[in-house]
């Protein structure tokens, strides 16, 4: 190297080392200052509950948490300060507070992250757009409302943004007007998921003029067209995500030219076609979702071309077909779900198809309620890499193969609700040491182990519901200690129930329904997380156990349980606010008066403490539970009238206090306070008084029943305005069902028995018959013609009353008519002939009234017992309507004198004065004869319908 050279070189070399020294030097003094102190203006305004910015105010900086700085020059460049427990199930400590203007102060800035935190209600700010070097923005799920500001259109080297909304409010965040963002064409990732777009007409307009996009979420955006706009620009898109919208008819067209896409979402929208051809050019796609729409047709087609396919999921459409041998060469599929989809196809054949090339690598198969059928073969084995495997809900047959037990990556395993049977052993299990979630609920499968055997699992969710693991429970169910949610209901247990169950710090979800359990209920106030507790249907006896704090559900019907429930309600609500949501008791042997302390247990919705033997009134602090949902205290002895404070309780849906001594008349608030009521039972008690009229404002009311009692009166005819008994539009449930979740699975308890309903995603609602009985009272007048509005009612009963006059004649329209009791009243004339047009109508009994005439030919399959007691004729009855008359033969034989042609003269006149004579003095005879003449009328021309209509 020449000198002069070698003199530059060091020079250089020694201003570069300078400049570093002194970038070093002011990096170690500390970050810039005037960041420092806009960092601390800016924590001042927020609200830090969990202590994340404990750091902040302490020495440099950028040695603060969730501060990155540049590590030459000091400037804050990136803030992390997103929420991280906000996607987890754990309770979030977020950030609370407002965005104070000094972030502005930060001006090299280019990273901004304030996800999963809780600015609620606020707006997001404006001056957010003037920083101008930001990159990287992301203020997803962070409760922000109003809308999105136009200002930030000016970030115009951003390349990130997400503004995602929550899924808890959605629509409270909303775009207008979508130009701005034509602005950021340096942008690669969109997410406006959950903010609502629907008044952005020209949302796929503007996206398209993004070169730079390589990703696109706009989920749940409620976007219901698709612009006929061609997507030539989208040549670097990977990831579209459109699911939750409201597109409908068949999937666009315009989506072909996007072959580059490597994951596509379409789900949860209204998409009704088949599986578009085009779809066979995806050639790099990776995920394909389209499930929950309307699609239909064959699975044979474009999707056995994608061969780079790693997640398909077409769950929850309408396709009816098998799994075609294509899809044998799908070899690098990760996860299939087709969950309710009609196959009709035999497990095995379907296991084969996939291990031709997929065995490997396939990590989750989903085929719920997909009407697969035949026996699980040992072919289940070569699925070595098989993490999930759900097929629950269909009619696979036979034993459980011990190939099960080859499955060393398997951690979840549902196949609950099938047709299994014989047992299952050790071998089942011999290398699931991962596995997590058990379910193999309603089969008829019997678990027989060693009573020393310590399975290698250790299980959150164990579901062996109506499989036999009894008659003790097992003793390996001690071993794990890491329990969320057991059901082992209807499993063939004849046992005490185990003290070291209710040690399980984890437990949430307990359900021993159904089995012979004995002896009183153990302590159950150290179980802190159990938040349901299913115990019905048992032998379990003694007093009720101390319930632990967190507990929501709790029911111990059908027992032998007895004494007081003073204790159980009254002792120890000092020390925290009952969570308490769904308590039953019925069925039960408890007794004594109900205690006055319901204050304590406010959150209660669901309250059944029917059929037990409580005496006394009702309390008053009985109407401080304002949620109440649900009230059932049939069949007790209690008395004295309805408490005035009841009518606190608004939201009540159902009200069952039938089969008690209740007196005094029926409380007019009914109809002013309760206008959600579905369901009204006050039968058998000691009511009187007038109908109260106030039923009629009840439009949810489903089903109303106040039989047997002193009620007296006429109906009025606004019992007709019962909305939810017109029309079958109105729902078929009981409207409300309080949901649980437990894990991965969701529980629901219905307001009809409250009884806990698993599994999955699917629950059952349980449908209301609508029926209305007024039986065993004193009610009188006629049968109001209104109740003919209802023809949505399925039960009629106002039998043993006074009524009077007719029965309405519009009967026939109440179509969803099934049983009719009009017994034991005084109601005349004939029996409509519409009755006879109730297709649904499987019961009548109209017997011992004044009714007369032909019973209708229609309603001769019912039986002659509901038609006795008046004086109707014909069949099912024994007596005919009309008599056989004998026609003499008026030809004259031979010279015979014809005496009858001489004697009629004066026959005529004596049998014209016999008969006529009468008639008109006297008129019961007038009234016998016209009764007489309609129903040979009727007869005659019952006969000449019928033989012109065979005729014809």
């Amino acid at each position: 190297m020449k000198p002069a050279m070698s003199i530059v070189v060091t020079f250089l070399f020694l201003g570069l080392l300078t400049v570093s020294f002194r970038y070093a030097s002011s990096y170690q003094q500390g970050c810039i200052e005037s960041e420092r102190i806009a960092l601390l203006r800016f924590q001042q305004d927020l609200e830090d509950r969990s202590n994340r910015l404990a750091s902040w105010g302490h020495g440099n900086c950028c040695s603060w948490d969730g501060v990155v700085c540049h590590n030459m020059s000091g400037h804050v460049l990136e803030l992390h300060l997103g929420n991280p427990l906000s996607l987890s199930n754990s309770e979030a400590d977020p950030l609370i507070g407002k965005i104070n203007p000094s972030l502005l102060d930060l001006k090299q800035l280019i990273y901004f992250d304030l996800s999963g935190n809780a600015f609620e209600r606020a707006q997001i700010p404006q001056f957010l757009g003037s920083m101008k070097n930001l990159k990287y923005l992301d203020l997803s799920r962070a409760g922000f409302v109003g809308m999105i500001p136009h200002e930030l259109g000016n970030l115009s080297n951003l390349e990130y943004l997400d503004l995602s909304h929550s899924y808890i409010h959605p629509g409270d965040l909303f775009v207008e007007n979508f130009q701005w963002l034509s602005r950021l064409s340096h942008l690669e990732h969109l997410s406006l998921s959950w903010v609502n777009l629907s008044k952005s007409f020209d949302w796929l307009q503007v996206i398209s003029r993004l070169p730079s996009l390589e990703e696109i979420k706009l989920s749940a955006c409620e976007l219901h067209h698709f612009p006929s706009l061609p997507l030539a620009n989208f040549s670097s898109l990977f990831t579209l995500d459109l699911s939750d919208n409201y597109f409908e008819g068949s999937i666009p067209g315009l989506l072909q030219n996007l072959t580059s896409l490597v994951h596509l979402d379409l789900s949860n929208n209204f998409f009704n076609s088949s599986i578009p051809e085009w779809l066979s050019g995806f050639r790099h796609l990776e995920v394909l979702s389209l499930q929950y729409n309307g699609l239909q047709g064959k699975f044979s087609g474009p999707l056995g071309n994608l061969t780079s396919i790693r997640t398909l999921d077409l769950s929850g459409n309408t396709f009816e077909d098998k799994i075609p041998m294509s899809w044998g060469k799908l070899c690098s599929l990760r996860a299939i779900s087709l969950s309710d989809s009609a196959l009709n196809q035999e497990i095995s054949e379907v296991l084969h198809i996939f291990s031709t090339c997929a065995s490997n690598v396939l990590e989750w198969l989903e085929l719920t309620g997909c009407q697969v059928y035949g026996p699980l073969t040992n072919q289940l084995g070569e699925f070595k890499q098989l993490v999930t495997l759900l097929l629950s809900k269909n009619s696979i047959s036979g034993p459980v193969p011990s190939s099960l037990g080859e499955l060393s990556s398997l951690q979840i395993l549902q196949i609950s609700h099938n047709k299994l049977n014989g047992t299952l052993s050790e071998a089942h299990f011999s290398n699931l040491t991962i596995l997590w979630l058990f379910d193999l609920s309603e089969n008829l499968l019997t678990l027989e182990v060693s009573p020393h055997w310590i399975p290698l699992f250790d299980l959150l969710i164990l579901a062996l519901s109506s499989c036999h693991i009894g008659p003790q429970f097992p003793v390996w169910l001690a071993l794990q200690k890491d329990l969320l949610f057991l059901d082992i209901s209807n499993s063939g247990i004849s046992d005490k129930i185990p003290t070291y169950l209710f040690t399980f710090p984890d437990l949430l979800f307990v359900n021993l329904s159904h089995n012979q359990l004995y002896r009183e209920i153990p302590n159950l106030s150290g179980s802190f997380n159990l938040t349901r507790l299913d115990l019905s249907w048992n032998n379990l006896s003694g007093p009720l156990p101390l319930i632990p704090p967190l507990l929501r559900s709790l029911d111990l019907s059908k027992n032998v349980l007895s004494g007081s429930i003073f204790h159980f309600l009254c002792s120890g609500m000092h020390l925290f606010k009952s969570k308490l949501q769904i308590l039953i008791l019925k069925e039960n042997f408890l007794q004594g008066e109900l205690p006055d302390c319901w204050m304590n247990r406010q959150n209660l919705k669901v309250l059944n403490l029917g059929s037990n033997k409580f005496t006394g009134i009702l309390p008053d602090s009985i109407g401080t539970l304002s949620s109440l949902l649900s009230l059932r205290l049939r069949k007790n002895d209690l008395s004295g009238s309805i408490p005035a404070s009841l009518e606190n309780c608004t939201e009540l849906l159902a009200f069952d206090i039938s089969g008690n001594n209740f007196v005094g008349n029926i409380p007019a608030w009914i109809g002013e306070n309760f206008l959600r009521m579905m369901v009204l039972n006050l039968s058998s008690n000691k009511f009187e008084g007038l109908f109260p009229v106030g039923i009629c404002h009840l439009a949810s009311l489903q089903i109303l029943d106040i039989a047997h009692n002193n009620l007296f009166g006429a109906v009025p005819g606004c019992i007709g305005n019962l909305s939810a008994m017109m029309s079958r539009s109105y729902s078929e449930d009981v409207s409300i069902q309080i949901r649980f979740d437990e894990g991965p699975f969701t529980t629901y308890a219905s307001l009809e028995e409250a009884s806990p309903v698993m599994k999955g995603r699917t629950f059952t609602f349980t449908r209301l018959d609508r029926r209305i009985d007024l039986s065993g009272n004193s009610l009188s007048g006629k049968i109001p013609v209104e109740v003919t509005n209802l023809g949505a009612l399925q039960s009629l009963n106002l039998s043993h009353n006074l009524f009077t006059g007719s029965i309405p004649q519009n009967i026939g329209a109440m179509r969803s008519l099934e049983s009719i009791d009009l017994s034991g009243n005084q109601l005349s004339g004939k029996l409509p002939e519409s009755i006879s047009t109730l297709i649904c109508l499987s019961q009548l009994n109209v017997s011992n009234n004044n009714l007369v005439g032909k019973i209708p030919t229609g309603l001769q399959g019912f039986d002659a017992s509901g038609f006795t007691g008046n004086e109707l004729c014909g069949p099912p009855l024994p007596n005919n309507c009309t008599a056989t008359a004998v026609v003499p033969d008026s030809r004259n034989a031979g010279g015979e004198v014809n005496w009858f042609n001489r004697g009629m003269p004066a026959g005529f006149a004596v049998g014209f004065w016999s008969v006529i004579g009468p008639l008109l003095v006297k008129r019961r005879w007038r009234s016998a004869y016209n009764l007489f003449l309609d129903r040979l009328g009727y007869r005659i021309s019952f006969f000449m319908r019928k033989y012109f209509r065979i005729n014809l």
